[in-house]
């Protein structure tokens, strides 16, 4: 059953990756991507893996110990319960990027890559686009075309 739950909570994310990346600006992908409710499938699975090893994780977060939060992964449904929270997690930030991406105008062919990218290392996704996205908030902020223009 937990190998199940575990398959289960990409897949229920999937339909919203695929949008993001596969069909930018179509109002269909705005509205789902605007949703943080996205993630509610997600988080269903995750109280489930979570609740057999609730005391367990409560006692890996609220006294952060690096052996304790080993033995929590090491359960199949404690181990779970963090791939859902990352899932969860990952989407509202991809669906946020999304946004951003489309708030600013940038390209689907730099922000599906980047999605895609968001999917597999999310961290790292993020570290590469903050820079861009401070960049183009530079190169287009009202005060540089004031500037620009004198």
């Amino acid at each position: 059953m937990t190998g199940f739950l575990f398959q289960l909570t990409f897949l229920l994310a999937a339909p919203v990756w695929l949008l993001m990346i596969l069909a930018p600006g179509r109002k269909v992908t705005d509205r789902v991507a605007a949703s943080p409710l996205t993630v509610l499938p997600v988080l269903a699975v995750y109280l489930v893996l979570v609740a057999p090893v609730l005391p367990e994780l409560w006692a890996a977060v609220s006294s952060p110990d690096l052996a304790v939060f080993r033995d929590l992964t090491a359960s199949a449904n404690g181990a779970g319960a963090v791939w859902a929270q990352i899932i969860a997690w990952d989407l509202l930030l991809g669906q946020w990027m999304y946004r951003e991406g489309r708030r600013l105008g940038l390209s689907p062919f730099l922000m599906s890559p980047l999605l895609l990218f968001t999917i597999l290392l999310s961290p790292f996704a993020l570290l590469v686009f903050l820079p861009i996205r401070a960049l183009w908030l530079r190169r287009h902020s009202p005060e540089r075309r004031v500037h620009d223009t004198c």
